[in-house]
């Protein structure tokens, strides 16, 4: 029921309070974030990225909580783009990294055409029937990242509507690649591309950057270049993307996410 600027406010206390008074939150953050920002030559912003992690939740809750307040505080760049996509009736993949309010893209294109979106159940049940319910809105269907799910995103390619994918999330053990991801050996899934190459469908990167405090989210969209066949070079492609969408916002990622843990029944990771 808040304000959303009260909402990131309170979401950048929590941000603050969970890097200060966890090592392992710290352990992941900064060096994560130092990294990436000296490697690209940026404004070193800790304090600022770690409030705007805190954000990045308090946002999730509040996009959930009031859609139709999020819509109206949506700026869309770029549809043009998504429409032809969409158009050429093959489906679109549509990806979104965690960064900003990326929960409010999928409502944005539910309001022109069904998705399907794929996501990882929590392994606790509470928290599944949290997020789930939260999650629910007209026209969007989730699916958990499993065979049952993959064959529904095929079904919904095939007639000619959106699925959802999160690309930066590590994968299972042995449903994954090990590729750079901002220079180092990230353990990272080929499924867009399989699915994409299945019939010629569109790929498109999709991000949300915050405004700023109270001010809503800027909406942008980038149709990728065709996936490779081959997993590993696909995969490497795909995490060259997800750099470039990074790097549109990087305080707003989500760098407390261990991105280059080895999930168990992986193989072992390559000197890259």
């Amino acid at each position: 029921m808040l304000p959303l600027a009260l909402a990131q406010v309170i979401g950048s206390v929590f941000g603050l309070l969970a890097y200060i008074c966890s090592k392992h939150y710290r352990s992941l953050f900064r060096p994560q974030y130092e990294s990436v920002v000296s490697a690209h030559q940026l404004s070193f912003r800790l304090w600022d990225a770690i409030q705007a992690s805190g954000m990045l939740f308090s946002d999730s809750l509040w996009i959930w909580r009031n859609p139709h307040k999020a819509l109206q505080l949506v700026e869309v760049q770029n549809w043009d783009l998504v429409e032809s996509a969409i158009n050429e009736g093959h489906g679109l993949v549509m990806l979104t990294p965690h960064l900003g309010g990326f929960e409010i893209i999928p409502r944005v294109l539910a309001q022109h055409f069904p998705a399907t979106i794929l996501y990882r159940p929590s392994r606790q049940e509470w928290l599944n029937e949290v997020v789930e319910e939260g999650r629910a809105y007209p026209n969007m269907h989730f699916v958990p990242t499993n065979l049952y799910g993959v064959r529904q995103m095929t079904r919904a390619l095939s007639r000619g509507e959106a699925i959802g994918i999160l690309p930066d999330q590590v994968p299972s053990g042995g449903e994954g690649v090990w590729v750079p991801f901002f220079g180092r050996p990230a353990y990272t899934t080929p499924l867009p591309a399989r699915l994409a190459n299945r019939n010629n469908t569109p790929v498109v990167m999709f991000t949300a950057k915050r405004k700023g405090i109270g001010k809503g989210w800027l909406m942008q969209a980038t149709r990728l270049a065709p996936l490779s066949e081959d997993a590993t070079t696909a995969a490497t492609e795909l995490n060259v993307a997800i750099e470039n969408a990074v790097l549109i916002a990087p305080e707003q990622f989500i760098w407390s996410y261990n991105r280059y843990k080895h999930p168990t029944g992986a193989e072992l990771p390559p000197h890259i």
